[in-house]
């Protein structure tokens, strides 16, 4: 589903996606409101979200989408690891560090795009997203979340009880994770198997109620775990 409020935008991804013999337009809204009838009616497996828009912006629509409070009919399950089986939500902002992409993030969006960006890269974070992946680098949301430090909890705050749940090897991962590595970067730095460290990741998703690896990125951050220009 495209949810944008410039049609002739709309229209342009309609082309792009429609030539794809995988992909399918199925619903398209001019905001969040727009999205939310639409998505009650309509399976849908990826949402394709502006954030700026009138009514109800793309931060809260994806936030209720997220949130399961507006599922998806007969959406297909790519298999994610926890947090429903809604359609999963890619954000186009206009600019890069944008505090409303910050703010998706949190919502629960799998990732975001910059409207610029071209088509195939677009295509393939619709494919990634849909596969269950994250599609911003966790390096970009570092940036994002070190921008907005002051909405991040204090370092007096007691410890989570979702850290509490973690193995101390799972919290090792989940720090190289909000690190922004891969998984076989964490494997080398571990002297792990990339299979064994696709595992803990698995696992700690699981264990936190996370949708992908950008959610851990933030949670990391919420804890205290990570802090705003640095690593602990």
């Amino acid at each position: 589903m495209l949810v944008d409020d410039q049609a002739l935008l709309r229209t342009g991804f309609r082309m792009v996606l429609q030539a794809q013999p995988d992909m399918e337009v199925v619903a398209e809204a001019g905001d969040g409101a727009e999205a939310l009838d639409a998505l009650r009616t309509t399976a849908v497996d990826v949402v394709l979200m502006d954030v700026r828009m009138p009514k109800l912006d793309g931060v809260e629509a994806t936030r209720r989408i997220c949130a399961g409070t507006s599922a998806s009919p007969g959406a297909a399950d790519p298999g994610h690891t926890s947090g429903g089986d809604g359609p999963r939500v890619l954000i186009l902002t206009t600019f890069d560090l944008d505090e409303y992409a910050f703010a998706a993030l949190k919502a629960g969006a799998s990732g975001f795009m910059l409207k610029d960006v071209p088509p195939e890269e677009l295509l393939a974070a619709i494919r990634a997203v849909h596969s269950g992946d994250a599609v911003v680098a966790p390096s970009t949301t570092r940036r994002l979340l070190d921008r907005f430090a002051p909405m991040l909890p204090s370092a007096a705050e007691p410890e989570s009880a979702g850290l509490r749940r973690l193995t101390e090897r799972e919290r090792e991962v989940l720090l190289l994770v909000a690190q922004g590595l891969s998984n076989g970067e964490i494997a080398v730095q571990l002297v792990l198997s990339e299979a064994t460290v696709k595992t803990h990741v698995g696992r700690i998703l699981t264990k936190l109620e996370l949708r992908d690896r950008v959610q851990a990125v933030v949670f990391a951050y919420e804890t205290g775990l990570v802090r705003p220009g640095g690593f602990t």
